[in-house]
């Protein structure tokens, strides 16, 4: 009988695609899935992307994974790459909504058409994903994770559209929730806080940036793209099975820190 962490999770053979999967993030979710024993389909509009990432997959688990290119915030793209993912991996059995902009911008000069390419792919590409992978679920059952952001429940300024699109997300998984949990389909988010990827190295460029957010965390660390993986592993194996509509926050508990930010004479550690 086999035993250990991946046959807990019971992920073995399991079809899970992975959206936004050239990036750092999504390449540290599709090796933690692939590591799990579930067949990978990667998704990105760069091909080249595309290359480096199942390079890596393959490099760190000896598991090929299925890349498809798509823009996830256009229809037809997102139709084909779930009809090739299910052509060359089965149905889907777990979809993981990864693929994302940030793009800074205050509100008072911020154009509609930057306001629109934001949500189009953060939003948009979520519910079309969620669509079009929902559909090979419906009768027998899977499972969603989306990666949102502290910035859905805690607004970050000058980002253009990125909190509303991050609580865009939440709420729209709260929906498949409720619409399709019927379906043996449920529907879960991870909100990552402050952590390193591509898309955030050049804050951690600047000197004394990683020192002052780590000060402000518990853990006294930056979460990486693993600390969101794993999270991401557990909503959507069989573990969690009872889990439905729900946000898992992983950040060290940076947004439990609010009381401790604010001086209290006679109360501040030693």
């Amino acid at each position: 009988m086999k035993s250990g962490p991946s046959h807990w999770l019971e992920l073995e053979a399991k079809t899970c695609v992975v959206t936004g999967a050239g990036g750092g993030l999504g390449i540290a979710l599709a090796v933690n899935f692939a590591g799990a024993g579930a067949r990978v389909v990667m998704l990105d509009r760069s091909p080249t992307q595309l290359a480096m990432a199942a390079g890596e997959v393959l490099r760190l688990t000896g598991t090929e994974a299925h890349t498809v290119t798509c823009d996830v915030s256009d229809p037809g793209s997102v139709a084909e790459a779930a009809q090739t993912s299910e052509r060359v991996a089965g149905a889907a059995d777990i979809l993981i909504n990864n693929a994302a902009l940030l793009r800074p911008g205050a509100l008072d000069t911020l154009t509609l058409e930057d306001w629109n390419t934001l949500l189009s792919v953060n939003l948009g590409g979520y519910f079309l994903c969620a669509q079009a992978f929902g559909k090979q679920m419906k009768g027998r059952g899977g499972a969603m994770v989306h990666v949102a952001s502290i910035s859905g429940s805690h607004p970050q300024g000058v980002s253009g559209a990125y909190s509303v699109s991050k609580a865009g997300i939440i709420m729209l998984s709260r929906q498949i929730a409720t619409e399709w949990g019927g379906d043996g389909i449920r529907s879960n988010v991870v909100s990552p806080g402050m952590v390193e990827t591509p898309m955030s190295a050049p804050f951690y460029a600047t000197p004394g940036v990683r020192e002052k957010r780590s000060a402000v965390i518990p853990v006294g660390r930056i979460g990486q793209p693993q600390d969101i993986a794993d999270a991401a592993l557990f909503l959507a194996s069989a573990r969690a099975s009872y889990i439905n509509g729900d946000e898992i926050v992983v950040d060290g508990g940076y947004t439990r820190q609010l009381m401790n930010l604010i001086p209290r004479p006679g109360f501040e550690k030693s």
